[in-house]
């Protein structure tokens, strides 16, 4: 059976094994037994065991000692001590090789299942947003700021209550295993939160509550609130989040500012305002684009900021989905590949009142 590692090997280090080994019968042949050519046949199983797997190593480990006893009959080095020395040459490396394709093997099957872990944890702690929840249409879009990682410490929720469509984005202080702790924490209380505190104030109490229990004072997390319902308004709470961009029908944007700045999430217990409800006013037309500082605070190569505000005509496609990834792709443009930090975005689009009723979404 065909070794996987091999297939999405770079064909040049695929062929290396055999034509390293063709290269030293040819040079030996033609240069005679006193230059000495033959123990390089152990190169042979050398760059095999870089690419494929134990097997792989192995076979090419018994094709190098074949050829290096028909190269050493050939030479006449059985009648010295260099043709077993270069036996034993072969045989040597090609038992390292294989022992180092094995734990190579097994690291390679302990990071696909870590993989395969962290794809699951995804899916729990960030889900899907609803694509329709009443009268807005929704988009999500999660950016790493390391290429391999899966999840990270920014967070997002969309919930359509009794109350009205309830969302969250929010950003956890650090990276690592903690900081993806206390984003579940938050997303659960939100998700149990959201149905049942009947004003947003309740709601944000509720979460800092759960943060100050569940993580104490080793970590906090900035966060915006929003409640849509069907009277053309959008209800906020900012706890030290960057404020959401609102795109008008007529292409103009900008970016609506709290009263007052709270303590982010977990900091309630510090003096500081409270968080102040303001509301906005959501037209049928209209976007709103929630996101975290890893958006905003992108740089590029020259350290310049993202310019979110003139990409906003980026957000002008029929479908919510492609306006969002437009986008998501200029993002990585500005910064050459994934940012620096985690980036999230939840993009809004009001399709206008009466279109489906509480808590209807799909």
């Amino acid at each position: 059976m065909t070794d996987q590692r091999v297939l999405s090997a770079p064909r040049v280090l695929a062929w290396m094994p055999t034509a390293v080994m063709v290269v030293v019968a040819v040079a030996d042949v033609v240069s005679g037994p006193g230059v000495g050519f033959l123990p390089l046949v152990s190169l042979g199983p050398a760059f095999a065991g870089l690419v494929g797997g134990w097997r792989r190593t192995a076979l090419f480990g018994g094709a190098a000692l074949v050829l290096c006893v028909g190269l050493g009959l050939y030479d006449g080095l059985f009648e010295e001590r260099r043709g077993f020395t270069a036996m034993i040459s072969v045989a040597g490396v090609t038992g390292v090789g294989i022992a180092a394709a094995v734990m190579r093997g097994r690291s390679e099957a302990e990071l696909a299942s870590v993989r395969s872990i962290a794809e699951v944890a995804q899916r729990v702690l960030l889900r899907p947003v609803p694509l329709t929840a009443g009268p807005v249409r929704a988009a999500v879009s999660y950016i790493a700021a390391v290429a391999e990682a899966r999840i990270g410490g920014d967070l997002y929720e969309l919930v359509a209550s009794p109350h009205g469509i309830r969302v969250i984005v929010g950003d956890v202080q650090g990276k690592g295993l903690a900081a993806v702790e206390t984003a579940a924490v938050v997303l659960g209380a939100f998700r149990e939160a959201a149905h049942e505190e009947p004003d947003l104030l309740g709601l944000g109490e509720r979460l800092e509550r759960s943060v100050e229990r569940e993580v104490g004072d080793e970590k906090f997390v900035t966060a915006v609130l929003a409640q849509i319902g069907t009277d053309g308004e959008v209800i906020f709470l900012n706890y030290g989040h960057p404020a959401p961009m609102f795109v008008r029908r007529d292409g103009t944007a900008h970016f609506p500012q709290p009263p007052a700045y709270a303590l982010p999430l977990g900091l309630g217990a510090h003096e500081g305002d409270a968080p102040k409800p303001y509301r906005v006013a959501f037209a049928p037309g209209d976007q709103l684009l929630m996101y975290t500082d890893g958006v905003s605070e992108a740089r590029d190569e020259n350290g310049a900021f993202y310019p979110l505000t003139d990409r906003a005509a980026l957000l002008t496609e029929a479908d919510v989905h492609r306006s969002l990834e437009a986008l998501r792709q200029d993002l990585l443009r500005h910064t050459a590949g994934p940012p620096h930090d985690d980036a999230a975005m939840l993009l809004l689009r009001y399709r206008g009142p009466g279109k489906t009723p509480f808590p209807a979404t799909e």
